[in-house]
C-alpha cells in the first residue's frame, strides 16, 4: 500500500514518516487532506528529535493525532525553517535561542 505522499511547504517527508503514515488508508487521506503548511509542522516536529527513541515516539504520536482529527502537532511551537514568514516571539525564545546556547 506505499505510494507518494504529499510533503510540507520546507520539508521533504522522511521515508520513516511515510513508512508509518502509509499503513493505512484513513491515515494517507488525513495527511493529504491536511494544507502544505500542517504537514511541514509535522514533518519539522519529527525532525527536530534530538534522539532516535524521540523521533519514533514523535512519529508514532503523527499518526494518533491524525486519527484524532488533529491538524497540527500537539504543543509544537512551530517551524522555524519557513522563510516566508519571520518566527515569533515564543518560537524565538524557546526554538532559536535555546539551540543557539546549547
Amino acid at each position: 500500500m506505499k505510494r507518494k505522499l504529499s510533503g510540507g511547504l520546507v520539508h521533504e517527508l522522511p521515508n520513516d514518516l511515510v513508512d508509518a503514515l502509509t499503513d493505512s488508508t484513513e491515515v494517507i487521506n488525513r495527511w493529504e487532506n491536511l494544507t502544505p503548511i500542517a504537514r511541514n509542522e509535522f514533518i519539522c516536529w519529527v525532525e527536530d528529535a534530538k534522539q532516535d527513541k524521540t523521533r519514533i515516539r514523535r512519529i508514532k504520536r503523527t499518526v494518533e493525532e491524525l486519527l484524532e482529527g488533529q491538524k497540527r502537532p500537539c504543543c509544537w511551537a512551530g517551524c522555524i525553517h519557513r522563510t516566508d514568514k519571520k518566527p515569533g516571539k515564543w518560537q524565538q525564545a524557546v526554538l532559536i535561542d535555546k539551540k543557539s546556547s546549547t
